[in-house]
Formats: C-alpha cells, structure tokens, sequence
C-alpha cells in the first residue's frame, strides 16, 4: 500500500498537479501491483514528454533574436528625461563650434573734441589684428570638446542602457525563481495531503509528517523571499524605465557568439570607445596649451585716425605692440604643457585599465558560458534520469522520505544555482559592454539589421516549468 500511494502521487504531481487522492484509498489498495506497474510506466512517459518539450522550447528560443524585442525598447529608452538631457547638450556643443569660430576682436571708434583757441575735432578707428591664431585655436578647442562630449553621451548612453537590460535581465531571472519557488510549494502542499492520509492509514510516522510540514514551512518562506525579491526587480525596472512591462526576451544564449565576434573587431585596446573619449582628453589639453600660448601672444593693433584742428586737416595711422617685457607668460605656457603630460598618463592609466578588465572578462566569461552549459546538460538530461531513479527508489522503499526530501532540495538548488550563473554571465557581459563602449554600437547595428543577429545556434536559458518538472520528480 505503502508503494501505491506514493506511485499515485507521483504520477498527480508528473501529469499537470492534479492528485489521484480522491480515490478512496481502499480501491489504491485493491488496486495495487496492477496500478503501481501502470503509474511506472505513465511516469516514464511523462518524463519522455518533458524531455521532448525541453527540446522543443529550445528550438524556440534559438529563434529569437534581439530584433523582436530590442527597438521597442531602445524607443522607450529615447523617450527618458535623462537621454533626452544628452541631445541638449549636444546641441550646446555645436553651438560652441559656431561660436568659437567667429572673430576675436571688434574694431574700435573713437571720437574726440577739444575746446581751445583753436577747436580740434578727431574721429579714429582701431583693429586689433589676431596674430596669434586665437581663433582658429578656439575653434580647434570647440570641435575637440564638442567630439569628447559626442563620446562621452555615447559612453554614458551605453552605461545607462546596460544598466537597464541588466536590470530587465535580472527581472526575468527573480521571475523565473518566484515561479520555481511558486512551484515546489504547491508540491510540497500536494505531499502534505498525501503524507497525512498516510498518517490516518498507519503507513506514516508522526516524525516523517512533521518533516513535511516543516519542508512546507521552509517551502513558504522561499516563496515569501523570492516574492520580495521580485517586487525588488519590478520596483528597479519601473525606476529606470518607467514601468514593468515589456516584450524583453533572455539573450544569454547569444553572448558567447557576440562576445567573440567583438572581440576579435576590437584586436587593439585603442578601438575601444572608452579609450577613443581617453584619447581626446590627451588631445583637448594639447589644444589647451596652444590656446594659452595663442592667449598670451602679442597681438598688434592699427588705427588709423582723421582730425581736424582750426583750418587744418590731419590724417594719422599708427601701430601699437604689447610689450612683453615685465611678463613674458612662459610660466602659464609651462603648466599648460604639464596638463598634456598628465592627460597623456591619465591615458595610459585607463588603458591599462581597459585592458586589464578585458582579459579578465576574456577570461572569466568563456569559463562562466562552458559551466553555464555543462550546468543545462546535468541538470536537463542527468537531472531527470536522477530524479525518475529517485522516484523508483522511494516507490520500492529503498530510501526514506527525508532522504526523498533532500535529494528534492538538492535538485532545487541546482536550479538556483542556474539562475545564478545567467545572472553572473548577465552582469559580466553588460558591464563590460557599457564600460568600454561597445553596447550602443551593438544595439545600433541590431536595431538597423535585426535579421542578422538571429540566434540560430544559441543554448537557450532555463525556463521555471523544466527545472521545477526535474526538481519535484
């Protein structure tokens, strides 16, 4: 009777949850060997059927591509005050071009009377002359800041928007572990039914019913944390995007064809776009010092004046020089050179930056992609045959239910622990992505040929339905 009833449940909870409790439980035990051979075989079945379904959600998910999803999302994101903010300053920073390219001095007029024994009446005009190119270096100065603040509202572009699929990415995962957690309490409210009717027949102990309701409990109080953990996603996601609700499909199945494919067109750290803005400080600071040096030079300045003094006419030109004799400004032209030599430094300093950080992502992330991988092929494939072996052992009583119960524990953790993987993967790649620079690129060339990142190939994340199926076998 013992092996009956638990066949039974067994096959309730493999076949959609629904429990065969409502037989009364002297017909299980007529039932008997007749109906325990019957429910083994239904059950190898069921896991055969799961098995096809896996598969079959594969192939699903090996069809989307971020094309889908991705210019949905990319026009909310253009929508937000804070990007909206960036194509304001980008205006300023043309502006600032036409500004600086205009002429440095305006002509001086000068009128003058002078009231004597003879009246004197003079009008002069003067033109300081830009001998110092003060112009061309400011205009040279504005198209530099102008290209740095374009790099940098990419960079920032790029830090935002990885932010925010992170924060969708970890959305999907909290999702995905509140329906597990969902899941195994329902199961384990199942057991506790089961486990109590066991109870009334003599075939249960009152220990191994308290160690039910004791999994119940523990079952709850998963349940209430990934509840919260969820509403903590929900809750980052509307922060940054307004709302919860969007057609956002996991992509981690692409990550390693793209991470490689960007790896080899970024063969040089200078590629990068962070190094490019890095690179444009080194040059905006060389403007720096030629414009003190334009800023300090002796501009001259020529007048030319008429006057008219009793009958008499007068016409004069003169030419003036500042004379840089008391300062000569070398010391300003001094520090100037000084701050090229620390934004050459600075330089270096984020390469070495940029380039450590990509050999540790080089290194970790193809580490974390092959255990990802070898994650989906124990849990989906030796999983289900460890947990079909389990369900034989506990049905022919060869194991006790606390032995069952933790060996179901140990099942679900494993699923968690896959959910931990693609958020590690998640966060390794996107940080990455946005701090170098190379996410907007990425998402730009998607959003203008979607078609050619289909994900033909691409191992597809872990759904909650499969993993809790192998779990709660």
């Amino acid at each position: 009777m013992k092996k009956t009833i638990i066949a039974r449940t067994l096959l309730g909870l493999l076949s959609g949850g629904v429990l065969l409790s409502a037989l009364p439980l002297s017909v299980a035990v007529a039932a008997g060997p007749l109906l325990e051979a019957n429910i083994i075989e239904a059950e190898t079945k069921v896991i055969e059927a799961n098995s096809a379904d896996l598969r079959a959600k594969d192939a699903d998910l090996a069809s989307v591509s971020f094309g889908k999803w991705l210019p949905e999302l990319v026009e909310q994101f253009n929508r937000l005050p804070e990007v909206q903010s960036q194509l304001v300053r980008q205006q300023q920073a043309e502006l600032a071009i036409q500004a600086a390219d205009r002429a440095v001095y305006n002509p001086e007029l000068g009128l003058n009377y002078q009231n004597a024994d003879t009246d004197s009446y003079s009008v002069g005009l003067s033109q300081t002359l830009d001998w110092g190119d003060k112009r061309g270096v400011a205009t040279r100065r504005a198209q530099l800041e102008a290209q740095m603040l374009l790099a940098d509202i990419g960079l920032e572009r790029g830090q935002m928007f990885a932010e925010r699929l992170l924060a969708l990415a970890e959305q999907a995962q909290a999702s995905k572990a509140l329906t597990f957690a969902d899941q195994q309490l329902r199961f384990t409210k199942a057991q506790l039914n089961i486990a109590e009717q066991r109870l009334a027949a003599g075939d249960l102990s009152d220990v191994e019913l308290q160690l039910m309701q004791l999994e119940l409990a523990s079952n709850s109080a998963d349940y209430a944390l990934a509840e919260q953990a969820a509403l903590v996603a929900d809750g980052k996601v509307i922060e940054l995007l307004g709302n919860d609700q969007f057609a956002f499909s996991e992509f981690i199945g692409s990550i390693e064809g793209v991470f490689t494919q960007f790896s080899k067109a970024s063969g040089t750290e200078s590629r990068l776009p962070a190094l490019t803005l890095a690179y444009q400080q080194v040059l905006l600071a060389r403007a720096n010092a030629m414009q003190v040096k334009a800023d300090t030079a002796a501009d001259p300045t020529i007048s030319v004046a008429a006057e008219k003094e009793g009958t008499d006419n007068k016409l004069g030109i003169g030419v003036s020089v500042p004379l840089q004799v008391r300062n000569n400004y070398s010391e300003l032209q001094a520090i100037a050179e000084k701050d090229t030599a620390i934004a050459e430094q600075q330089y270096l300093a984020r390469e070495r930056v940029l380039t450590a950080k990509q050999k540790q992502v080089e290194h970790a992330l193809p580490r974390l992609l092959a255990r990802y991988q070898d994650w989906r092929e124990l849990v989906q494939i030796s999983g289900a045959k460890a947990a079909k072996s389990l369900s034989q052992q506990w049905q022919a009583g060869d194991i006790s239910t606390s032995d069952y119960l933790q060996s179901r524990r140990q099942l679900a953790a494993s699923y968690l622990v896959g959910l931990n993987l693609e958020t590690a993967i998640y966060q390794t790649w996107l940080t990455w992505m946005g701090e170098s620079g190379q996410l907007m690129p990425f998402v730009e060339q998607i959003v203008s040929s979607p078609s050619a990142f289909k994900q033909a190939n691409a191992a597809p994340s872990i759904t909650p339905n499969a993993a809790a199926g192998t779990a709660n076998e």
